[in-house]
């Protein structure tokens, strides 16, 4: 399933092709969403938030998408044939006149009042790459917050995590609950990087705010470069840079909605102190 890293950089291909510019043509291809007019409206821009996307227009209503795993936006010119989105895979297209949207096999899709989108949001955690989610030198998104937190992303991240209590760790930072935007790419890169095992107890990893700092600066790098982390996620066998051990995988989370993960047997020590 995508992550914030590839939400961050489909909102900016959005914005670069829509933002400020009204619609020639929408077309929601989407049972409850169907009926609804976008034509003519002024794209104000797409915020991204966790794995979610919030196209927002001058009359006060927001696009909601999910991409979930097999959704991706597609920006063409609009005089071009493709353009013309035939396919049965797609379901939504948005075009001005110089650029066309077009998102293929997206997973979620609503439109709701601007003022309603917490409706949408609001069970989610913080979003570990919004500008305001710590201290450290970040680059905010544009826009109004779409979930206004009463301290910062990190203290409130940190809050939720606290109470999970046993829960292991690499479930914790896939609850999208406790901090918006983690896959199993960033989790199992972020524990890696701290050298916590991926089963250790919540509640007796000690350096919990260093473990989201480091999710946090490797999105923030995938962002920019284009390419997650990859020093064990998808290395099973492999041998670690770190230490020389083979990279593991096993499984997180009860059946049917257990995920991946990798992680290094040689630094990721059970029990770690």
């Amino acid at each position: 399933m995508p992550e914030g890293d590839v939400l961050r950089r489909t909102a900016a291909h959005l914005d670069r092709a829509l933002a400020g510019h009204r619609l020639v043509r929408a077309d929601l291809r989407w049972p409850t969403a169907a009926t609804v007019d976008l034509t003519g409206r002024t794209v104000l821009g797409t915020r991204p938030y966790g794995k979610h996307l919030l196209t927002r227009f001058d009359d006060g209503r927001t696009l909601h998408t999910h991409l979930r795993m097999d959704g991706t936006w597609r920006i063409v010119p609009t005089a071009e044939r493709r353009a013309a989105a035939r396919s049965p895979q797609v379901r939504a297209v948005l075009g001005d006149e110089r650029w066309t949207a077009v998102g293929y096999l997206l997973g979620m899709l609503d439109v709701v009042p601007t003022s309603a989108e917490r409706t949408l949001l609001g069970h989610l955690g913080p979003d570990v790459l919004d500008g305001d989610f710590d201290t450290s030198p970040g680059v905010p998104w544009a826009g109004p917050p779409v979930l206004d937190l009463p301290t910062p992303g990190i203290d409130e991240a940190l809050r939720r995590w606290s109470a999970q209590g046993p829960r292991p760790v690499a479930e914790v930072l896939l609850d999208q609950r406790v901090v918006a935007g983690l896959g199993t790419i960033f989790m199992a890169e972020s524990l890696f990087a701290r050298g916590w095992w991926p089963w250790a107890p919540a509640d007796q990893v000690t350096d919990a705010d260093e473990v989201l700092r480091a999710a946090r600066a490797q999105l923030r790098a995938a962002v920019a470069s284009g390419r997650p982390p990859a020093t064990v996620y998808g290395r099973e066998g492999r041998t670690c840079g770190r230490c020389g051990a083979r990279v593991a995988r096993g499984e997180v989370g009860e059946p049917p909605t257990q995920r991946r993960v990798f992680w290094c047997p040689g630094c990721q020590v059970r029990g770690r102190t």
